[in-house]
């Protein structure tokens, strides 16, 4: 009776140590990230802001200024209000696909990543963080790049803020930007990590309704349908929900489902890619 006494909290106890030993790493893996990103944070706002600066400025301030404003006045503002949350959203995106996969590629290549997978915890974890990580650092971007893309442009812009979706959207899409760094970072190798711009990066941009709503590609079925593929498009919708006023926007469902679904495709497979290329 004693024997067994003795024996059943030493088994109860095994799995909180591990749990906590997991959550220990955990957090040690994402404060180290974010100090890293602390300790370089001159340039990382400059990177993060640079691209949506020079879109809100040439698009919205200096085309109406010398007076090629796009549709007008009337339509310059419309575009304005259009352009704010798709540059949040291409924000969002860039940030979370180049401040996990690059780093990503370049730590798999140094072998820098040993030290960390050593940690008592199982290598999902360390995936895991990598995401976390890259959402805050996506976040962060987007809180710096709002108030350029807000109070910018010369024709001013609707702001109508609906929280309830603002605050969950954003984080959404900050997480689902991150499993897809994450999951590009596994499947590129070092010497082709400069195709991450040129033939993934632009093709979302372009096509992920920055620039226009997704229902104005309704002229154009086959690609209204075809950029439904593209996370940026219901990032891009999500945040016009969220933001301004008078611009249609894509269904919530729509937007929330498709975001979840991203998010978890992303992430399975960027966690499995990821176990792969560190036990390799």
């Amino acid at each position: 009776m004693t024997a067994v006494d003795t024996l059943i909290p030493a088994t109860r106890a095994a799995p909180r140590s591990r749990r906590s030993a997991a959550w220990s790493a955990f957090r040690a893996i994402v404060a180290r990230d974010l100090t890293v990103l602390d300790s370089n944070l001159q340039r990382f706002v400059p990177s993060a802001v640079m691209q949506p600066l020079l879109l809100v400025f040439v698009f919205t301030y200096l085309f109406p200024a010398i007076g090629m404003s796009v549709g007008g006045d009337a339509g310059g503002q419309r575009f304005s209000t259009t352009l704010l949350p798709g540059v949040l959203a291409q924000s969002i995106l860039f940030v979370g696909i180049f401040s996990v996969g690059m780093n990503l590629i370049m730590e798999i290549e140094a072998d820098e990543l040993e030290d960390r997978v050593l940690a008592p915890a199982p290598i999902f974890t360390v995936a895991l963080a990598k995401i976390v990580a890259g959402a805050l650092q996506a976040l962060l971007a987007a809180l710096i790049v709002f108030p350029i893309a807000a109070f910018l442009p010369a024709s001013g812009i609707r702001l109508s803020t609906d929280w309830a979706v603002l605050l969950t959207i954003m984080p959404l899409a900050c997480i689902a930007s991150a499993s897809l760094g994450l999951l590009l970072g596994v499947i590129f190798e070092p010497r082709s990590g400069p195709w991450l711009f040129s033939v993934i990066a632009l093709p979302l941009a372009f096509f992920g309704a920055v620039f226009y709503t997704w229902d104005a590609l309704d002229p154009t079925p086959f690609i209204q349908h075809a950029v439904l593929v593209n996370p940026l498009v219901y990032m891009s919708e999500g945040l016009r929900a969220g933001t301004v006023a008078g611009i249609g926007h894509m269904s919530l469902l729509s937007v929330y489902g498709a975001l979840l679904g991203f998010t978890a495709l992303f992430t399975l497979f960027g966690v499995r890619g990821f176990h792969r290329r560190i036990v390799k």
